[in-house]
């Protein structure tokens, strides 16, 4: 069976501890805005990751406790040494795929990365391939 159908991103979903701590993170840290969600329980927060695609928080009692830098979120940033300054100025760690404190990776396609974690330990990568 083959199919034509375009297919694009709707959102992620990630299981976080602590939902205040985590929306701390993705608002003040990563910089996303936060949009409105259908469930109104205080366990889910929703945010625009851009492209019409949403990144969904949902506080859950079974947060997944093995944790690896190969699984991630990555987000693209227009200004990312504007964003590597925000994190150096909040003293916010981050570090190179090799695990490098503090230092970039640049890919061989010339994408600067790096990568953080958010309050439940999973990994970011902030990357420059806007």
């Amino acid at each position: 069976m083959s199919t034509t159908a375009q297919i694009k991103v709707n959102h992620i979903a990630v299981h976080v501890s602590d939902l205040d701590a985590s929306k701390e993170f993705y608002q003040s840290i990563v910089g996303l805005k936060e949009i409105d969600e259908p469930f109104k329980d205080g366990l889910h927060a929703w945010y625009d990751i851009g492209g019409g695609a949403a990144l969904h928080i949902i506080e859950a009692p079974n947060v997944p406790t093995e944790i690896s830098k190969v699984n991630h979120l990555c987000f693209s940033m227009e200004d990312m040494d504007s964003f590597i300054k925000t994190l150096q100025d909040t003293n916010y760690p981050f570090e190179s795929w090799p695990g490098e404190k503090g230092k970039i990776t640049t890919r061989v396609d010339g994408v600067r990365q790096i990568y953080i974690q958010d309050p439940d330990g999973i990994w970011l990568e902030i990357n420059d391939d806007y």
